[in-house]
């Protein structure tokens, strides 16, 4: 009877033994976490991520550019002896917006400039450049024709109006 008691003591120390050995044999958090972290910096993709670990379970926080990068550093991070589970709590970063195109101005000169020859035709003598929406007048007009053009081409809306004219 003793010896069975004996018998079953030493295999109850043996099995505990074994227990705690083969426990402490298991991977450490902190080795993980320094495997993991190791394999990720091997990537610059994976720049702005950062690891943890507990009991074997690695979780991924921070930003990625793009939702292939976010997979590939979970597909990375599993990869590492001792990691159990991954938890991929990144977020993919907003793509900035995409460059704004430059406006083609358009010419308002050439259209200024039809709408100032329409007007000057029935205004012989009277010549007009325009030049950055600024209409330059020239030649020879007589006062109450000048009365009738000025608000003419006023209504055309240039920036201004240099009266360079002769009145007669």
């Amino acid at each position: 009877m003793q010896k069975k008691l004996h018998r079953i003591l030493l295999t109850f120390i043996v099995t505990v033994s074994l227990s705690i050995l083969l426990f402490s044999c298991g991977a450490k958090d902190a080795d993980v976490q320094s495997a993991v972290e190791t394999a990720l910096k091997a990537n610059s993709d994976f720049s702005g991520l950062t690891a943890t670990v507990k009991d074997g379970v690695v979780t991924l926080n921070g930003e990625t550019k793009s939702e292939s990068i976010k997979a590939q550093a979970e597909v990375t991070a599993k990869s590492v002896k001792g990691v159990k589970n991954v938890i991929n709590n990144s977020t993919v970063a907003t793509p900035p917006p995409p460059p704004v195109e430059p406006q083609v101005a358009i010419a308002t000169d050439d259209a200024l400039t039809q709408s100032v020859s329409v007007v000057i035709k029935d205004f012989p003598g009277v010549k007009a450049e325009v030049k950055d929406g600024v209409i330059t007048l020239t030649g020879e007009i007589k006062r109450p024709s000048l009365q009738k053009l000025l608000p003419m081409l006023h209504a055309l809306t240039p920036k201004s109006i240099e009266n360079k004219l002769t009145i007669k």
